[in-house]
């Protein structure tokens, strides 16, 4: 199979009866996995397709494939990606790394000054983040909204995270902070033109040095 042999769309009120099976799915990978997630119900799931705030993926024979969404904290000033799951039959094929580039374009055009963050235990889930321009973090560095917090009390590790005051736990933190990306970008295009300025400058002179020794020997 290849990544064409899938249709990754935003997800709307056509594919809520596909939720109870999404869930069921996250379920089943945490516990293969060993770790914990911050569960979700069925209604909860299918309420993000209804707001158009989840992409789905289908094969090509219409099979379910995957499925992420997005959640938001701090009245909009952080962005999550959460419940990333493709089904058993369709792993290793490319299709997590494009449901995440999906719903982190998605989760720009919606929200293009908010932070999108992440915990994750997984390795393949970090390295896709950091192809994306995520960045490793502290948890003081995430959204303080105690009901992002809430969420965790269902993962099999929240102990983990309360006895640590909520600095740190099992999941890695990383964070796409679209204002130091901004200040990034602005200053590769500085040196940029700095380079290109000076690189100007050097060819003005060596032709003017060219046009003074050719107008002397001329004479």
């Amino acid at each position: 199979m290849m990544i064409k042999d899938f249709d990754i769309q935003v997800a709307t009120a056509q594919h809520v009866d596909f939720a109870p099976q999404i869930c069921d799915e996250m379920a089943e990978s945490a516990k293969a996995r060993g770790t914990g997630i911050a569960q979700r119900s069925p209604e909860y799931v299918a309420n993000k397709m209804l707001e158009g705030k989840a992409v789905i993926a289908f094969h090509k024979d219409g099979t379910w494939a995957g499925f992420c969404y997005i959640e938001t904290w701090s009245h909009g000033d952080f962005v999550a990606n959460s419940g990333l799951i493709v089904s058993p039959q369709f792993r290793k094929e490319g299709l997590a790394k494009a449901i995440k580039e999906n719903i982190f374009n998605l989760s720009r055009k919606k929200y293009p000054n908010a932070k999108i963050f992440g915990l994750t235990t997984g390795l393949a889930v970090m390295k896709i983040n950091s192809e994306l321009g995520y960045e490793p973090v502290t948890y003081s560095e995430l959204t303080q909204d105690e009901d992002f917090w809430a969420g965790c009390k269902s993962c099999v590790n929240y102990d983990i995270l309360t006895s640590k005051g909520r600095k740190n736990c099992m999941c890695t933190a990383m964070l796409f902070d679209p204002a130091e990306k901004q200040k990034e970008y602005e200053d590769k295009m500085k040196k940029i033109t700095h380079k290109a300025t000076l690189l100007e400058r050097i060819e003005n002179a060596i032709k003017r040095r060219i046009e003074k020794f050719s107008y002397s020997t001329s004479n």
